[in-house]
């Protein structure tokens, strides 16, 4: 089976673990049963050792659409052709008891809506990673595979037989016929009968389907892009990791970057950055429950230190440390992209921006949803006694570059980010504190970037202290209050960066580049798309500047709009876009879809009425 375009693909998932459905009808990402567990289905890294569920029509040459049942993380995929139309309904049920049926699974139901279709469905599971074997057994209703750490077992009425590494089954459906497959995890060797029945699968669906509708309600947003910020907030909902409040960056690992190229990594993990910048859009339109469930997981994290006294860049879902950097050399690779990463070195990188961004979230919160306890401003406290003593080193920054450390502006930047947050929530609640010293490293800390972070020859603020090169992380800058939106440093900055690569700029047709890789030295080799976060940046800061400037806010909006033109057919975003328009890295990246619930408020807000 030929490797999809990342693009086809949609997320189901329970706020566990998530599926990815390609527009072919074939499941080729699933982890289970949580979004770290080793993968049961991974062909988009391997298309064949990978393993894969799928379930499409015998025929050949069919067209096929796919789309999310409205206001929900229900994915259909409608196969057509003259003879007939059968659609799949993907979810994988939420808001259930622990013992309701369905728990923890995934559920595809086969509809004939028209016509006659034959169907074949083929379900070839490659346990941890295509690394561990498992035995088959068909059984009355269903399958069940019996790996040495993970126990799965097929409900299904479709009489199964095994093959090679799975099961297959080929049936027929006539008009108004469906047909049930529940995937679900059983103890080890068990023969319990775990198959429900079609009415039993009919009221899950519904409950899955009112689950998300009663949760999107809460949605304070109303402006002029309702559907894509919907989309991209159920889309963070699914990122989510509801037993502790944790927010994944992505459900993939080792998406490329650039098709056979080694940038490939694992997003699995809660980034202390992405939370919180998470948080702050969740928090914008209205979703203060989430808010609450990762404030009180990142009180926990709090408690688990480096021994240094810092605090670490990532958790695994359970606020644990990240596991160690892990080469999967048996995989292909998405499209030959070596090597196929598990792990995440970059969870014993330094990166100074982290404190910023999570004191810009604790903020906010407290604001917007409810004081703060002590406990925690103490815990707040120290970490920001650890930057005043630390902020002068060199770290690895935002992109975590493996080329060696750097005085990055970026983390300067959100160093005094951290200050300043930290001395407003001292002021507001009349939390005990240094004030004095705080105030001095602050102000030290802006004298320090505004000196060595700013280039006259370029007239912009640069990467790093000593260098002319650019970096689209700057355009932060005014959303963090470092600086005036229409200062005329942050001006010449938005200037010098919206320009195209050839003109010393990171702007290609409208969207950026994070930095020029042939000048930064980031340590990794090759080429990689434009990032879509820094593109949605790009929104914002002219949005801000065009306050005054007519013109950068009309820009700003015509920018934003062709940008939703590169989400898929669902609504979703990579990481990146590739040079002809494709998705590339992991995939869907809560960066992006954060940053477009950030732009379109902001630019909703101010375009007015």
């Amino acid at each position: 089976m030929a490797y999809q375009p990342i693009e086809n693909y949609g997320l189901i998932g329970n706020m566990r673990s998530a599926a990815l459905v390609g527009t072919n009808g074939s499941i080729d990402w699933l982890c289970f049963p949580h979004f770290d567990s080793p993968s049961v289905f991974a062909a988009i890294l391997d298309e064949r050792r990978g393993g894969y569920f799928r379930i499409a029509p015998e025929n050949d040459g069919l067209s096929s659409k796919q789309y999310y049942w409205p206001d929900t993380n229900v994915l259909v995929t409608r196969f057509l052709s003259p003879h007939g139309v059968v659609q799949i309904i993907d979810f994988m049920p939420v808001g259930l008891e622990e013992t309701a049926p369905g728990y923890h699974g995934l559920i595809r139901r086969v509809q004939a809506i028209r016509g006659s279709m034959t169907m074949k469905v083929e379900c070839l599971p490659a346990f941890n990673y295509a690394r561990d074997p498992h035995n088959t057994t068909i059984t009355r209703d269903g399958a069940c595979f019996d790996a040495p750490q993970l126990s799965l077992r097929l409900g299904s009425r479709i009489p199964l037989r095994r093959c090679e590494n799975g099961v297959i089954a080929t049936f027929e459906l006539h008009e108004a016929q469906e047909a049930d497959f529940i995937l679900q995890e059983v103890e080890r060797g068990s023969t319990d009968r775990i198959s429900i029945s079609q009415t039993q699968a009919g009221e899950l669906f519904k409950q899955t389907v009112s689950f998300w509708r009663r949760w999107l309600a809460t949605c304070t947003y109303t402006g002029r892009w309702r559907e894509m910020v919907y989309r991209s907030a159920l889309t963070l909902k699914l990122l989510t990791f509801e037993p502790t409040g944790a927010i994944v960056a992505a459900p993939t690992c080792s998406l490329p970057e650039s098709i056979g190229g080694s940038r490939n990594w694992d997003y699995r993990y809660t980034w202390i950055r992405d939370a919180a910048f998470t948080l702050y859009a969740l928090l914008r339109i209205g979703f203060t429950d989430e808010a609450k469930k990762f404030m009180h997981w990142l009180e926990g994290c709090c408690h688990r230190l480096n021994p240094d006294g810092s605090l670490p860049v990532m958790y695994d879902i359970h606020g644990h440390p990240v596991e160690q950097e892990e080469v999967l050399s048996h995989l292909e690779g998405y499209k030959g992209s070596r090597p196929v990463r598990i792990g995440n070195d970059a969870a014993h990188q330094l990166q100074l921006d982290i404190y910023g961004e999570l004191l810009d979230s604790v903020y906010l919160y407290n604001k917007y949803v409810t004081p703060i306890s002590f406990d925690l401003w103490s815990h707040l406290r120290q970490l920001i006694d650890w930057v005043c003593r630390h902020w002068q080193q060199p770290d690895e920054g935002i992109w975590e570059v493996r080329g060696g450390r750097q005085h990055f502006v970026y983390s300067k930047l959100m160093c005094w980010v951290a200050l300043d947050r930290g001395l407003r929530l001292a002021d507001k609640r009349s939390f005990p504190t240094d004030r004095t010293h705080w105030l001095t490293v602050r102000d030290t800390m802006y004298e320090d970037i505004m000196t060595k972070g700013w280039s006259p020859s370029r007239r912009a603020f640069i990467q790093r202290y000593g260098s002319e090169t650019l970096d689209a992380a700057n355009l932060m800058m005014p959303l963090v209050f470092f600086v005036s939106p229409t200062d005329p440093r942050m001006l010449s900055t938005l200037d010098a960066i919206n320009r195209s690569p050839a003109q010393g700029g990171l702007v290609a047709n409208g969207l950026v580049y994070r930095y020029n890789v042939s000048e930064t030295g980031d340590g990794i080799d090759g080429e990689e798309g434009t990032f879509n976060i820094c593109t949605f940046w790009l929104v914002e800061a002219l949005t801000r500047a065009g306050r005054i400037d007519r013109a950068r806010l009309d820009e700003a909006r015509l920018l934003f709009e062709q940008m939703l033109g590169y989400a898929n057919h669902v609504g979703l975003y990579a990481e990146e876009t590739g040079p002809t328009g494709e998705a590339l890295g992991n995939f869907p990246q809560a960066f992006t879809h954060l940053a477009l619930i950030s732009a379109a408020f902001n630019l909703d807000r101010a375009l007015g009425k």
